[in-house]
């Protein structure tokens, strides 16, 4: 088995990519061991001294360090990548990722709100995949859109350049009542 690693626009962050699915539909974040108790992977990961957050995507892992240099915990993390996938275990013990997305909006806005969802999904999710993070809506009020940051885009440098000159923008531009975008 060949893992490939990518960075990311995260330096505390790497991606890693079995060239196997690693989770069929949606993705799931986790910040703790204890969050992790239903995914195998996860938690083998969490073992690891100085992971601190594994992100789940379709094909593709990417996992946060604190301050433990990358030289010292690729070889293990990649050790754990290959033992999990080798040994047939589950990635989640469940059938079901944890990126559903959140409805806190008045119903009114409900063809906006529509769009918005349309916009992230097709257009903002697939991109900031490739930098091993995601992207979920959380809520739309007052002009404002709330979306929460997952994976590699949770604590990025450069993720409130992302929200405000890409996102933001594009939001605005297909839906007139989009004021803002903010991170939750």
């Amino acid at each position: 088995m060949f893992i490939q690693t990518e960075p990311t626009p995260n330096p505390a962050t790497l991606k890693f990519i079995p060239g196997k699915p690693v989770l069929g539909d949606g993705t799931a974040d986790y910040r703790t061991r204890d969050e992790a108790d239903e995914s195998p992977l996860a938690q083998r990961l969490f073992d690891i001294d100085g992971v601190k957050g594994v992100f789940l995507g379709t094909d593709f892992i990417s996992v946060t360090k604190g301050d433990t240099e990358w030289q010292h915990l690729k070889p293990a993390i990649l050790g754990a990548i290959m033992e999990h996938f080798m040994s047939g275990s589950p990635v989640l013990a469940s059938e079901s990722a944890n990126d559903a997305a959140g409805g806190n909006y008045d119903p009114k806005d409900e063809e906006t709100v529509l769009t918005i969802k349309e916009l992230l999904e097709t257009r903002v999710r697939p991109a900031v995949a490739q930098d091993g993070g995601d992207i979920t809506f959380n809520g739309f009020r007052e002009g404002i859109v709330y979306l929460h940051m997952r994976g590699a885009c949770a604590g990025c440098p450069s993720s409130t350049a992302t929200l405000r000159h890409g996102i933001e923008n594009l939001l605005k531009h297909f839906c007139p009542d989009v004021q803002e975008v903010q991170a939750v």
